[in-house]
């Protein structure tokens, strides 16, 4: 559906190159809430306006359904572009319209008839939940109100693709969640391709099946929330899944683990039917090494379950491999996170 090619996009500004992105390779497939995220300056909003062209790649191809935007002729790209619709973090609606006449605005372009017309915005207007408000102005709004206008007018021209550009920074978090069930909706009863982008872990948890991560122009890490969630490789990526999901220990009981000779601490990672099977209890049970657990959260992803433990063995290394070994049989990630050294002035 949308797929970028070895991307480069560089910006010259009083004798000034700002290289805003650097080799991107991304494919959104059809159907996918797809997610890219990263801080401040990192490229994504640059990256969303290539998809639709209201910037244009220094090097590389984006294809949409297909095809590389950069071989169309002026015409062909105003038709593609009716199939792409976007939604803004500050709504960018016309004050001085009132609520039918905002999302009437593509259509008009379209030169729709006022028949048509009037049953579209009809249409997207209770779909969005906004029936009673058509002859309101944007002043008369409030904020999240005022984004459902913005998502029912880029809706208007039957997009197949909608582009949503921070759409939810500028809202509280009840009404952030109201929007993302709306895309939600949007993605599954339309069958409509969403890319969001955003600087807000939370958003991706919530509603996202793919997502890509940005920082200084590069994709550093992108794959299913799922994958990405449950073992983020770079630190940009691991800072933030924390922000959302708790997966080490606080600096409280780092403090209060004894060191013993020989003991290893071991970072678990559960994911779906392991989360729910007694894989711990089974370990400890069948083998003769001392478990004490440091720390356990689980959390839901894509209705899956994930799940991260933190424990700390003591035995006999044979022991320990044994039932590391029955863990990664289990269907569990392990991954070994300090080691201790017996300190006799501990003693």
């Amino acid at each position: 559906m949308i797929e970028l090619k070895n991307v480069y996009k560089t910006f010259t500004r009083k004798d000034i190159t700002i290289d805003a992105l650097q080799g991107i390779n991304l494919k959104v497939e059809k159907g996918d809430i797809f997610g890219v995220i990263g801080y401040s300056g990192a490229g994504k909003s640059t990256l969303i306006r290539l998809v639709n062209y209201l910037e244009r790649p220094t090097k590389g191809q984006v294809l949409v359904a297909g095809r590389d935007l950069g071989t169309y002729n002026d015409k062909e790209l105003r038709a593609a572009k009716k199939n792409i619709g976007m939604i803004f973090q500050h709504f960018n609606l016309l004050e001085s319209k009132k609520v039918f006449d905002n999302v009437a605005i593509p259509l008009v372009l379209l030169k729709k008839n006022k028949d048509e017309i009037r049953k579209r915005v009809q249409e997207l207007l209770e779909f969005v939940g906004l029936s009673d408000k058509a002859g309101s102005y944007p002043s008369e709004l409030s904020g999240g109100q005022k984004q459902r206008v913005g998502i029912a007018r880029a809706l208007a021209s039957n997009p197949s693709i909608l582009l949503c550009d921070e759409a939810t920074s500028a809202l509280d978090p009840q009404t952030t969640r109201s929007i993302l069930q709306l895309l939600k909706k949007i993605n599954a009863e339309y069958n409509i391709t969403v890319m969001i982008i955003t600087h807000e872990m939370s958003v991706i948890q919530e509603i996202c099946n793919k997502v890509a991560v940005m920082e200084e122009g590069r994709i550093i890490e992108q794959g299913s929330v799922l994958d990405v969630f449950g073992q983020p490789k770079h630190e940009t990526t691991q800072n933030f899944v924390k922000t959302v999901i708790q997966n080490s220990m606080t600096s409280s009981v780092q403090k209060s683990i004894k060191a013993e000779h020989g003991s290893l601490l071991y970072k678990l990672n559960f994911v779906g039917e392991s989360a729910s099977e007694p894989v711990l209890y089974e370990m400890i049970r069948s083998s003769e090494i001392k478990v004490n657990i440091l720390f356990a959260n689980m959390t839901e992803i894509q209705e899956t379950t994930l799940g991260t433990v933190i424990i700390q063995l003591n035995g006999e290394q044979s022991e320990i491999n044994n039932a590391l070994a029955f863990l990664k049989r289990s269907g569990v990630g392990v991954e070994e996170v300090e080691s201790y050294v017996f300190d006799h002035s501990n003693k």
